[in-house]
């Protein structure tokens, strides 16, 4: 002790050692105080600036853009989605379009006779005298009774069938030539044959909308069987699943898209074989009044039958294709 201070009396006039030098470090006694805290002359080093909610993140330091609300933000994303899902209606409907502008011009330009094709203005309108007037919805009642019974005892007789067929030999080997002879005749010629045993009534459209609708689903169920993947079969016996098991978890899984494939296609022919059906003795139905139409010279009306009936399918069509993705959810897309 006594030597240090010797030598700070013997130091000479300037010069400067390093424990002379003030502390790099602020008073502890400062530091943790808020006033003095965001004081420049208290701090070494300026402390980052955290962006505040709403703040863009990716703005330089020392500027700061104000947000859009996030009600704003969502409305824009809903409006880009709307109109991306416009744009790709209307080139998906591209062509109808074309063909309904065709309808309403040719006519009107004389390409064709308006006599017997009438621009579509004047079918629609048709169709809106009939709607109004209850003739319509009591004709398309009828129709879809008769076309949902017959494809709905198709579905409940021709899918377990079809399954039995395509899973067991046996059953496939006594029934395959008969099925052969049949599937090639076609249910338009064999209409009169139903007339003749069941009559003209209710009983006649619903048996013919049955046997139309039988073969798609009846064929291709025994193809969707047939066609599962070896493999799969193989392996899950090889892991202990029984003929049950197997076909339930398996089997059956495999063969839903070609089932729904002949589902779809007896949901067409449910509407167009009835047509004929209600030609031949019926008082009421979609075909019934295009006949009547027909033949009562009411071309316009005619055709808004027509319409009708294009738009059920359509409609048909696309309640089928919605069940089939219910029923496939499983399968990756």
């Amino acid at each position: 002790m006594t030597d240090a201070r010797a030598d700070e009396r013997t130091r000479p006039e300037g010069d400067v050692h390093w424990y002379d030098l003030p502390d790099d470090d602020p008073d502890p006694a400062t530091r943790d105080d808020p006033a003095t805290r965001d004081d420049p002359a208290t701090r070494d080093e300026p402390t980052a600036v955290r962006p505040t909610e709403g703040e863009d993140r990716k703005a330089p330091r020392g500027t700061s853009r104000q947000a859009a609300p996030a009600g704003t933000s969502r409305k824009a994303a809903t409006w880009r989605r709307a109109a991306g899902s416009a744009r790709r209606a209307v080139r998906n409907s591209a062509a109808i379009l074309l063909l309904l502008a065709a309808w309403e011009v040719l006519p009107r330009l004389g390409v064709v006779d308006p006599v017997f094709v009438p621009p579509l203005s004047e079918s629609l309108a048709a169709g809106a005298d009939l709607l109004l007037t209850g003739r319509l919805p009591e004709h398309l009642e009828a129709s879809l009774a008769r076309s949902l019974s017959g494809f709905g005892l198709a579905i409940v007789l021709a899918i377990p069938l079809g399954l039995l067929i395509g899973w067991y030999k046996p059953v496939a080997d006594f029934l395959t030539p008969l099925l052969e002879v049949f599937r090639n005749t076609s249910p338009v010629a064999l209409l009169p044959v139903f007339t003749l045993i069941l009559g003209i009534g209710e009983t006649t459209k619903v048996a013919f909308v049955l046997y139309a609708c039988s073969w798609p689903i009846l064929l291709n169920t025994v193809s969707g069987v047939k066609t599962v993947e070896p493999l799969l079969i193989k392996s899950a016996r090889s892991m202990g699943l029984g003929p049950v098991r197997l076909f339930q978890k398996v089997i059956l899984p495999a063969a839903v898209p070609a089932i729904f494939t002949g589902v779809r296609l007896a949901g067409a022919y449910s509407i167009l074989v009835l047509l004929f059906a209600e030609m031949v003795g019926a008082k009421a139905g979609l075909g019934y009044l295009i006949l009547d139409a027909q033949s009562s010279f009411r071309i316009p009306d005619m055709y808004a039958g027509i319409i009708t009936i294009s738009v059920v399918g359509l409609l048909f069509n696309l309640l089928l294709i919605g069940v089939e993705r219910r029923f496939s959810t499983w399968r990756t897309t």
